[in-house]
C-alpha cells in the first residue's frame, strides 16, 4: 500500500473501506454505491475511454490522480460546508464509500 502523506486517496480508504462489508447486510447498499461510483467514473474517464471496444477487459480505467483529484474537491467541499458524518449513510458517505469501491476496484493504492 502507498503511504503517500499527499494522497488523499489514503485518508478516504482509512476512514471508508470498511463501509464495503455492510454491503452483505444491506442490499440497498450496493446498489446505491454502485450509482455513485458509475457517476463518479463517469466524471473522470474520458468520453474515448467510455467505449468498451478500446478497453481491453470492457470497462473503463480509473486513473489514480484523477480521483486524488476528485477526492480533494469533494472533501474540500464538505469542509466548506462544515459535513459531519452522520449515522447510517447520506450522500456524502455514499459517495465516499464508492470512492473506496473505486479505490479497491482498481487497486489504485499499490504503486
Amino acid at each position: 500500500m502507498n503511504d503517500s502523506p499527499g494522497c488523499p486517496l489514503v485518508g478516504v480508504a482509512a476512514a471508508y473501506m470498511s463501509r464495503l462489508s455492510e454491503f452483505s447486510f444491506e442490499p440497498g447498499l450496493v446498489a446505491a454505491v454502485d450509482q455513485h461510483a458509475a457517476a463518479v467514473r463517469d466524471a473522470l474517464v474520458v468520453p474515448a475511454q467510455r467505449r468498451p471496444s478500446d478497453v481491453p477487459d470492457g470497462r473503463s480505467s480509473v486513473r489514480r490522480e484523477d480521483l486524488s483529484d476528485y477526492v480533494l474537491g469533494f472533501t474540500d467541499r464538505l469542509s466548506a460546508v462544515d459535513w459531519v458524518e452522520p449515522v447510517g449513510h447520506d450522500f456524502a458517505t455514499l459517495r465516499l464509500t464508492a470512492i473506496c469501491w473505486l479505490i479497491r476496484e482498481y487497486d489504485l493504492l499499490d504503486a
